[in-house]
C-alpha cells in the first residue's frame, strides 16, 4: 500500500475518534465527576426527569427525597444534575390545598348534550 491509499483510512479513523469516541469519552467523566461529588442535601435532578433532594448515599446506590416523607433509591449514575438554588422539599410551597378538590373541569354531560344540538 501507498502512503496515497493509506491517507483515506487513517483520515476516517481519526474522523471517528474525534466525532464519536471523544464526546462520548468527555461525558463519561463528567458523569462520574458529578456522581463523585454528590453529597446529602443537595438538589438533584435524575435521567427521568424527577427532582428531589439526596438523603444518603450507599456507593451506588442513592435515596432522594421527592417529597415530604417519600425516598426512593436509585442508582447514582441516573442523577443527570444538580440543581443549584431549588427549594428543599419539605420547605416547597403547598400548591394543592387539602381541602379543595383542585381546578373544577366542565362537565362532559353538558359538552356533549351541547354538541348533540349542533349536530
Amino acid at each position: 500500500m501507498t502512503l496515497g491509499e493509506l491517507l483515506p483510512l487513517v483520515a476516517i479513523a481519526a474522523a471517528f475518534w474525534f466525532f464519536l469516541i471523544r464526546p462520548t469519552s468527555a461525558r463519561r467523566k463528567a458523569q462520574a465527576k458529578l456522581v463523585a461529588s454528590l453529597t446529602p442535601g443537595q438538589h438533584v435532578m435524575t435521567t427521568a426527569g424527577v427532582f428531589g433532594t439526596l438523603v444518603a448515599i450507599d456507593g451506588e446506590r442513592v435515596r432522594i427525597e421527592v417529597a415530604p416523607g417519600v425516598e426512593i433509591e436509585m442508582l447514582a449514575q441516573a442523577v443527570a444534575q444538580t440543581v443549584p438554588g431549588a427549594a428543599p422539599a419539605d420547605q416547597a410551597p403547598d400548591t394543592h390545598d387539602e381541602g379543595s378538590a383542585g381546578p373544577e373541569l366542565p362537565d362532559a354531560t353538558e359538552e356533549s348534550a351541547q354538541e348533540a344540538d349542533r349536530g
